[in-house]
C-alpha cells in the first residue's frame, strides 16, 4: 500500500525485499546492520501489531519507520498509546525531505489509534539529529529521565551510552 507519493518520495508498506537493501545500506555508512530486524517489522506487520513502512528516493529504498499499535516497553508500556519504532533515512538520502514525509506519514497512522503518540530515542551523539527533529516536530520528554535496557537509569546507577539508554517522548497529534 502506499501511503504517499510525489515526484520524488514514496512513502509504501515495508516488503520482504527491502530487508536487505536497508541493511545492506547501513553496512556501507559502517553501521553493525542486520536484516534481522527488518524481518521482524515484517513478521509484526503481518501479526496486526505494527505498521511497517520504506521510503523511497527517486525508486530506491531510502529510509523506514514503524508505528506499533501499542507500545510494549518503556515510559509508556501498558498505557495503550501507539508508538514510533526504528526510525531512518540513509545518510545518502537525507537533506531531502524523506524523513519528514516518514514521520507525517507514521504521526497519521498513529492517530487512528490513539490521540498521542509515543517513542524512544538514544542519548549518545548518533541520535543528535533525531533528538532535535523530535522536538521541532512537538515531542516532549515524559519525565521519568533515562532509561538503560527498558528500566529506569536511577541517579548516579551504572549505564552505558549505548542504544540501550534512551528518552522517552510523546506528542499529541
Amino acid at each position: 500500500m502506499e501511503y504517499y507519493k510525489d515526484g520524488k518520495i514514496t512513502i509504501r508498506d515495508l516488503e520482504e525485499a527491502d530487508a536487505e537493501l536497508i541493511a545492506d545500506g547501513e553496512r556501507k555508512q559502517g553501521w553493525d546492520a542486520s536484516a534481522d530486524k527488518y524481518h521482524t517489522r515484517l513478521k509484526d506487520a503481518a501479526q496486526g501489531r505494527a505498521v511497517a513502512l520504506a521510503a523511497e528516493y527517486e525508486g530506491c529504498v531510502a529510509g523506514y519507520i514503524n508505528v506499533y499499535l501499542e507500545c510494549t516497553g518503556g515510559a509508556y508500556q501498558g498505557k495503550g498509546l501507539p508508538e514510533i519504532v526504528d526510525f531512518g533515512v540513509l545518510q545518502k538520502y537525507r537533506r531531502h525531505g524523506i524523513g519528514t514525509k516518514l514521520m507525517d506519514t507514521a504521526e497519521k497512522i498513529a492517530a487512528r489509534y490513539g490521540d498521542t503518540v509515543c517513542l524512544g530515542v538514544g542519548l549518545h551523539q548518533g541520535y543528535g539529529s533525531a533528538q532535535r527533529m523530535y522536538v521541532k516536530r512537538g515531542y516532549v520528554p515524559d519525565g521519568s529521565g533515562a532509561w538503560y535496557q527498558d528500566k529506569i537509569c536511577e541517579p548516579y546507577g551504572e549505564c552505558r551510552n549505548d542504544d540501550d539508554l534512551v528518552l522517552y517522548f510523546s506528542k499529541e497529534l
